[in-house]
């Protein structure tokens, strides 16, 4: 697929990364020199240097033959005079990256694909979403909902303490038939091998292990494992950000008690005003007394969203030793993923990640509509809409010949998550969610096509 990316930002160069792996025809323009030239050492892609407005540099690039164009430059107004351009160019889809997230509400009253922009994301939105996802699934390492919560993602570490630490998934499901989760990838402590469990497969104690559920099967894996999912009521955000102003007005108008550190004092008095639910208050969220001050023991969760990686990683660290029992933090180093379980923070959130994700599911082949990457695996989660022509439709679970690294872990049929075992039959319309290792993936899209 022939894929030019415009802005070699952050969340650009990432794509342009993770896209080059894939073996995809990249191209990457921008008007910074350091940016395009360290992307050109370090990924196999072609670099133009120019004002992605430019009709010669979109020449240039032969957007004419570009199956998907992607802009993603800090300016959404560019973005979105770029994909303009693009698309009347002959480029096949366009994705513009934007920061007013009225956009995206009101995308179909406004019509935007009508003067030529197929998607909307803002990588400020997902991440303020998917804060809000780990404290509604707060005792678990990471969340992802499929069709509004039909069918939810959940990882987590086994304890000692874990039911069916020591058993077989097929022991497992004798012991616990009614349950409504499967495992769907493990993660041996202290390796980084990823493993699509099979019926043979034996749990373990500090496996890393990524469940799909039903409705209900949440609370039964908070039974069997030992956690608690605790209520999450006052929040604390460092951070007067983007990302910290959007979670803060979404959870305050949602009924969480929320205070909001921001160091900056203009910037701190204009959230106050905007955010009259929320208590701001203007100080540097890294002095420890200033948080025993604001009563962060009595918090529920911590949520670290500045600009320095480094210092929110260190903040949720303090919130911990002082006893809040949920800490998330924004991140722009992807290495940190690595140590994040480690050190004890439960949720670690990367902007390039989430976009990533979001904009992935057009690269893949058949029907896919969602889809995620397992953090710190090399594993996608895929959710395929079915249709009449594909090779699943109409078949039985046990008579498809699926990969050996992939398993199908739900499906969604009406509306209503099913955890989908041997015996269930696919049906066109369904929507299908499947993990896959990357080797795969290609193999799993030919079911679906």
């Amino acid at each position: 697929m022939k894929i030019i990316i415009a802005g070699a930002g952050e969340v650009g160069f990432h794509l342009a990364k993770l896209l080059s792996y894939e073996s995809q025809e990249i191209t990457l323009i921008d008007t910074d020199k350091e940016s395009l030239a360290y992307a050109d050492t370090h990924l196999d892609i072609k670099v133009i240097r120019g004002d992605s407005t430019s009709i010669a540099i979109l020449k240039e690039a032969r957007v004419e033959n570009c199956e998907l164009f992607i802009a993603v430059t800090a300016s959404e107004t560019t973005n979105i005079t770029i994909c303009v351009l693009a698309k009347q160019l002959g480029a096949a889809k366009t994705i513009a990256r934007i920061t007013n997230t009225e956009f995206i509400h009101h995308k179909d009253e406004v019509g935007f694909t009508k003067f030529g922009i197929d998607e909307l994301i803002s990588p400020e939105s997902l991440a303020a979403a998917e804060i809000e996802l780990s404290l509604k699934q707060s005792s678990f390492n990471d969340t992802y909902e499929f069709e509004d919560g039909a069918l939810t993602m959940i990882g987590l570490n086994l304890s000692r303490s874990a039911a069916f630490v020591g058993k077989t998934v097929k022991e497992a499901a004798k012991i616990f038939p009614e349950i409504h989760f499967v495992p769907i990838a493990i993660q041996r402590f202290g390796t980084q091998y990823t493993i699509i469990p099979r019926g043979d497969t034996k749990f373990k104690r500090g496996d890393n292990v990524v469940f799909i559920t039903s409705e209900g099967g949440g609370e039964e894996l908070c039974k069997l494992t030992g956690k608690a999912n605790n209520e999450i009521k006052d929040v604390m955000i460092l951070g007067g950000s983007k990302i910290g102003y959007k979670t803060a007005r979404d959870l305050s108008n949602k009924g969480f008690n929320v205070k909001l550190l921001e160091a900056n004092k203009e910037r701190a008095f204009d959230i106050a005003d905007d955010l009259p639910n929320v208590l701001v208050i203007q100080s540097d969220g890294r002095n420890v007394d200033l948080l025993d001050e604001e009563n962060i023991s009595d918090m529920d969760a911590f949520i670290a969203v500045g600009a320095n990686s480094e210092t929110n990683i260190m903040s949720c660290l303090v919130a911990k030793s002082k006893g809040v029992k949920k800490t998330v933090a924004l991140v722009e180093n992807m290495d940190y993923f690595e140590l994040s379980h480690s050190v004890g923070i439960e949720t670690l959130i990367n902007k390039k990640l989430l976009a990533a994700n979001n904009i992935f599911r057009y690269i893949r082949k058949g029907q896919v509509v969602a889809m995620t990457k397992l953090s710190n695996m090399n594993a996608e989660l895929l959710e395929f809409e079915v249709k009449a022509s594909s090779a699943i439709c109409n078949k039985y679970i046990k008579k498809i010949d699926f990969p050996r690294s992939a398993i199908i872990g739900g499906v969604v049929r009406n509306g209503k998550g099913e955890i989908a075992l041997g015996d269930f039959k696919i049906q066109e319309g369904d929507r299908v969610v499947v993990c896959s290792l990357l080797q795969s993936i290609k193999g799993v899209e030919k079911l679906f096509r």
